[in-house]
C-alpha cells in the first residue's frame, strides 16, 4: 500500500485565476515544486484532483485541458518537481456538453476522485493528506475519511473563516511539507529550499 499527497489544482498547487484557459497564466503557486520535490523525497505520491466544471460548460474542451495538465507536469519537472498522476471530475450537471452535463460521483466533494486514486494506485488511505482551498476540498476529506488540511493560498484564508470544525492550517504546500519532514526527520533531506 502507498501514500498520497492528494491535493487541489487551482488555488493549492497552482494560482487561482479562475477558468484557466491560457498556458501563460499557469502559475504553481509559493514554493509548490519544492513542496512536490520534498513530497515525494518523503515517500509520498503527489496526486492532483480538481473539479474541471468548464469542460461540461463548454469553456474548455477535454484535448485543451490534456494539454494544460502536461504542461503542468512538465513545469513542475523542469524544478524537480514530480506529480504522479492527476484526477479530473469534467461533469457538471448544469453544463452544455453532453456527456459531461450530468450528475455523477466524482465532483468534490463527493469522493468518487479518492476512490478512483485509491484504486488505481493501491492508496492507504489512513497514510493520505488531502490539501486544498476550499470548503469542497475540507468536505471531500471528511467525506472520504482522510486527514484534511487548509492551504491559505488561493481562497484558503476565506475558508478558515468559513469552516465551523477544527482543520490543520498552512500558509502553503511547502509549509505542510516541511513540517512532514520534521515529524518523519530523514537527515538527509534538504528542507530549507
Amino acid at each position: 500500500m502507498k501514500k498520497a499527497i492528494l491535493m487541489d489544482r487551482d488555488g493549492t498547487l497552482i494560482q487561482e485565476v479562475g477558468y484557466l484557459k491560457m498556458l501563460e497564466d499557469l502559475r504553481f503557486t509559493t514554493k509548490a515544486t519544492d513542496a512536490l520535490k520534498l513530497f515525494h523525497q518523503l515517500g509520498f505520491l503527489n496526486i492532483v484532483l480538481t473539479n474541471q466544471s468548464a469542460v461540461a460548460r463548454g469553456i474548455l474542451s477535454p484535448k485543451e485541458l490534456k494539454k494544460i495538465h502536461h504542461s503542468m507536469k512538465e513545469l513542475a519537472a523542469a524544478e524537480d518537481g514530480v506529480i504522479d498522476d492527476i484526477f479530473v471530475c469534467p461533469h457538471y450537471p448544469g453544463g452544455r456538453i453532453a456527456p459531461y452535463n450530468i450528475e455523477c460521483d466524482c465532483r468534490k466533494p463527493k469522493p468518487g476522485l479518492v476512490w478512483q486514486a485509491r484504486d488505481k494506485h493501491q492508496l492507504d488511505l489512513r497514510e493520505c493528506i488531502l490539501v486544498g482551498d476550499k470548503m469542497t476540498d475540507l468536505e471531500l476529506a471528511a467525506n472520504a475519511d482522510v486527514r484534511g488540511v487548509l492551504v491559505l493560498t488561493g481562497y484558503g484564508a476565506k475558508t478558515r473563516e468559513e469552516w465551523s470544525g477544527p482543520v490543520e492550517v498552512y500558509s502553503n504546500l511547502f509549509e505542510l511539507a516541511k513540517d512532514i519532514a520534521r515529524a518523519s526527520r530523514p537527515p538527509e533531506l534538504d528542507m530549507e529550499q
